[in-house]
């Protein structure tokens, strides 16, 4: 027991005298740090990469950052937590130092020699040093930099890394800059395998540039692993496409999903259905103002404000628009498309006069910024988020037609108006609501596009066409048909648009759907009705 207790004692005693020590080994260095002469503070940047530790990767990274000081006062070099001080901690041996204000320090300056020289030194001192994030940053950095003098310490940081993550990032970058110097062949090819794990555009550029002029064996593997990490690329590319299209089905679900009911359901060709999405995009905006002078700490949710709004906006502007013009044209197409083309430049020139002619902007609330990784694709959250949204809308509007009264009366009336009328429903009026059921859903289109999207009059009219090409090809009248004609046609513009062209992508889509409708005039999935049919 009692030699238990000298060994503590004695371990204590070394640590306390070795901390004044390596105090005292840092301080020349730190005062040069501060000085004015550069050679100076060069040959000390040198040093203290060179002692290696804490305290030193500490104080050197605070003056990459500007945040190493001299106290005035009483010449102590410091670190503060910002470029202009706060509070401060003795840059030797990280003891709390007080505070004090960018008046009562002189920082460390740096010249563009010396930011190169420290860049490269810090990246090697933060491999043994720093948290498994800085310590992967450190290889990344490595990596692109392939300096030779960053090999000794990226093999000794190797040797002691625990982490798997950070212990492959550096195996990647010590293979980068094996591959890059003049190591034997057998190390280089070795190492062309290890870059080429990576699977990014990175290695590839790294492998493509070695394969020029290097060794026969080097150049081979180079370029093996470089096929490979192509394939690779283009099976992404294809992926991301994928995830464009998909989304790009979303918006279109959205837009068209409205129109599926008032064109579908009640036959009315409403050319004004852009005009009650581009409303939802503006009612998005002027909420957003509202919690942005009003309640800034709402500015977050202020999609959960702007949902209902948008619906029941575009929902009363779709009842009166039923009620004053639509319902005196029922069985009229060619007058109901005129009508309500004319209507839509109507509400365009109103909004024109209201907001102005040019875009406004409706930012992303946080939780819809950014962009996840998702084994090399990159996915963004506004996208995604909207895919959600799609869906839900999707379930929600299938509920109300199929469970709900005013869905059952809406189906009776869309199967045989007649018929539901004689069993006394009031055909007029479920004509009122569904067209603004239709004209509600595309405001609440409006506000999931303002977040992917310009908001300005001609909104509306970027997605009403492709609109009426969801519904015809989807099935009128039809949601399971909409869908698929969503997903469709949003999966098939992406791929395209890589080959093809945006332009030549869209004419190619356009004359395969004249064609389809052509062997199938009522879409994939045709509705069934007694009026349908007749």
């Amino acid at each position: 027991m009692l030699s238990f207790f000298r060994a503590i004692l004695l371990a204590l005693a070394v640590a306390l005298g070795a901390l004044p020590a390596a105090a005292q080994d840092m301080a020349a260095p730190l005062a040069a740090l501060v000085g004015d002469d550069y050679q100076a503070k060069g040959e000390a940047i040198e040093a203290l990469a060179k002692a290696g530790g804490p305290r030193a990767a500490a104080a050197l990274k605070a003056l990459s950052e500007g945040r190493l000081f001299q106290r005035r006062s009483d010449k102590l070099v410091v670190i503060g937590q910002t470029s202009s001080g706060g509070a401060l901690t003795d840059a030797a041996t990280g003891a709390a130092a007080g505070s004090a204000g960018d008046r009562e320090l002189d920082a460390a300056n740096l010249n563009n020699r010396l930011r190169r020289q420290l860049s490269g030194l810090l990246g090697s001192l933060t491999l043994s040093v720093g948290t498994p994030a800085e310590r992967k940053a450190a290889a990344e950095s490595l990596f692109k930099q392939r300096d030779a003098a960053g090999l000794a310490a990226l093999t000794t940081a190797l040797a002691q890394e625990k982490d798997a993550g950070v212990r492959r990032a550096m195996e990647i970058a010590r293979a980068a800059i094996v591959l890059a110097s003049d190591a034997p062949e057998a190390e280089r090819v070795a190492a062309a395998a290890t870059v080429g794990t990576r699977t990014d555009r990175e290695a590839l550029g790294l492998l493509l540039s070695v394969a020029n002029g290097a060794p026969p064996a080097v150049a081979e593997a180079a370029r093996t692993n470089a096929a490979a990490i192509q394939r690779h690329l283009a099976m992404l590319d294809y992926a991301q496409n994928l995830y464009y299209g998909l989304s790009l089905g979303a918006v279109l679900l959205l837009a068209a999903v409205g129109l599926a009911v008032t064109f579908g359901v009640m036959g009315v060709i409403n050319m004004a259905h852009g005009e009650m999405v581009m409303l939802g995009a503006y009612t998005t905006f002027v909420v957003q103002e509202i919690c942005r002078t009003a309640a800034p700490q709402l500015l977050d949710y202020a999609l959960f404000i702007a949902l209902p709004a948008a619906f029941l906006v575009t929902a009363a502007a779709g009842a009166i628009l039923e009620r004053s013009v639509i319902r005196w044209l029922y069985g009229r197409p060619l007058e109901t498309l005129l009508a309500t083309w004319g209507l839509s430049l109507m509400i365009q020139q109103a909004v024109r006069s209201i907001f102005g002619p040019t875009n406004r902007e409706v930012s992303n609330p946080s939780w819809m910024s950014g962009a996840v990784d998702f084994y090399g694709l990159t996915l963004t959250w506004s996208r995604l988020w909207i895919i959600v949204f799609a869906i839900m809308v999707f379930v929600l509007l299938l509920v109300v037609l199929r469970r709900t009264a005013f869905g059952l009366q809406m189906r009776a009336v869309t199967q045989n108006r007649p018929m539901a009328s004689s069993m006394g429903i009031r055909t007029h009026r479920v004509d009122m609501l569904t067209f603004a059921l239709g004209s509600g859903v595309a405001g609440i289109a409006g506000v999931a596009l303002s977040q992917i999207d310009n908001v300005s009059p001609n909104l509306g009219q970027s997605y009403i066409i492709d609109s009426f090409m969801v519904v015809v090809f989807g099935g009128v009248g039809n949601l399971w048909g909409t869908l698929a004609g969503a997903l469709t046609l949003g999966v098939a513009n992406k791929l395209l648009e890589p080959v093809a062209g945006a332009v030549l992508g869209k004419i190619i889509i356009l004359v395969l759907i004249i064609l389809f409708i052509q062997r199938r005039p009522r879409g994939l999935f045709a509705l069934r009705g007694r009026a349908v049919e007749a």
